[in-house]
């Protein structure tokens, strides 16, 4: 399949560069899968097209890398995304540049902290020690800011705008942001309805949004993402009397990759490295919500699976015209 079939023209002004209050008022783009009909809505719909007995999947994953600068002792400028800590004094980090930093060169942080390159991984990433701290875990807190995507050239105020308001287990690059517009109040009307909720995660990495550079699909290689599902997602999707609808791509490829049949799943983790493409045969997830996607990338893909190519591509082209908010800090789409 052709890679160049999922283009659109994206104008930058569509890009959203801040993150509007509150959360939940947001427009929805609404996609009904079985007939291909587009409505547009405001998020807050989303009460009234939720059913009793439905099923949410959230992917409780928390943004906890950090962009950070430093200086070689030649000067030479040195950028950290620093992933995860991996050791008591050492992380896995992206490096830029990263072919000029090899084991044993070492770089002083703008915070004043020393670090040393101690391995060398592909794609960039640098295993890196930090030689003076005592406490990395508290380190890591204070340093440099959360990375918002290269797209978002305005600083937010306030990070916890871009965590999910149920976010707790730490190890995400990026926000699964479906996930932004949720607050506990719709959580509560959600609830009194009778819709039902549970939880999985995934570790999002930074690749999983980038541009598909291959020109076919079957060129295209995944990167591995770690996930998670716990015996009480497992239960809850096994028992679920409604449908089951992933907040975000994230959940969908977490429960689609643990899936062995219709709405059976295994518990457990591991590095998923699913490509969901139009004509896969789905086994658990009816639904979703999801924002709007940069061109030519695997989310566009994964959506036109779930509700066809040629309702995914008209509904990109009435949110063009209708100037929805697009990307990480934009609107939100619901396909049902």
């Amino acid at each position: 399949m052709n890679i160049s079939d999922f283009d659109y023209e994206l104008p930058e002004e569509l890009i959203a560069q801040t993150a509007i209050e509150p959360r939940s008022s947001s427009r929805l783009l609404h996609i009904d899968k079985a007939s291909g009909e587009i409505y547009h809505r405001q998020f807050l719909d989303c009460i009234d097209l939720l059913e009793s007995d439905d099923l949410l999947v959230l992917n409780e994953t928390r943004v906890t890398a950090r962009r950070v600068f430093g200086q070689k002792a030649t000067g030479g400028q040195v950028e950290f995304l620093i992933l995860r800590q991996i050791k008591n004094h050492e992380v896995l980090a992206m490096a830029k540049p990263a072919k000029r930093l090899k084991v044993g060169a070492r770089i002083r942080l703008e915070s004043g902290e020393e670090v040393e390159v101690t391995g060398e991984l592909e794609s960039g990433i640098r295993q890196i020690k930090f030689l003076e701290s005592q406490n990395l875990g508290k380190t890591l807190g204070k340093l440099g800011r959360i990375p918002l995507p290269p797209y978002i050239h305005t600083l937010l105020e306030d990070e916890e705008r871009y965590q999910t308001t149920y976010s707790s287990i730490g190890g995400s690059a990026a926000a699964p942001t479906a996930g932004l517009h949720f607050t506990a109040e719709v959580f509560e009307q959600l609830s009194k309805k009778g819709v039902q909720f549970t939880k999985v995660s995934l570790d999002v990495g930074l690749d999983t949004f980038r541009p598909i550079m291959a020109e076919t699909t079957e060129a295209h290689e995944m990167h591995g993402e770690t996930c998670r599902v716990g015996a009480e997602t497992v239960s809850a999707i096994q028992n679920c009397a409604g449908r089951v609808i992933a907040v975000g791509t994230t959940s969908v490829r977490t429960i689609e990759s643990f899936s062995k049949g219709h709405r059976q799943l295994s518990e457990g983790e591991m590095s998923t490295h699913l490509f969901i493409t139009p004509g896969y045969q789905w086994r658990t997830i009816d639904g979703m919500f999801t924002n709007f996607h940069m061109p030519r990338t695997t989310m566009l893909l994964m959506l036109a699976a779930l509700c066809g190519k040629s309702a995914l591509l008209s509904a990109y082209d009435q949110a063009v015209k209708n100037r929805y908010r697009f990307l990480s800090l934009g609107d939100s789409m619901l396909i049902l």
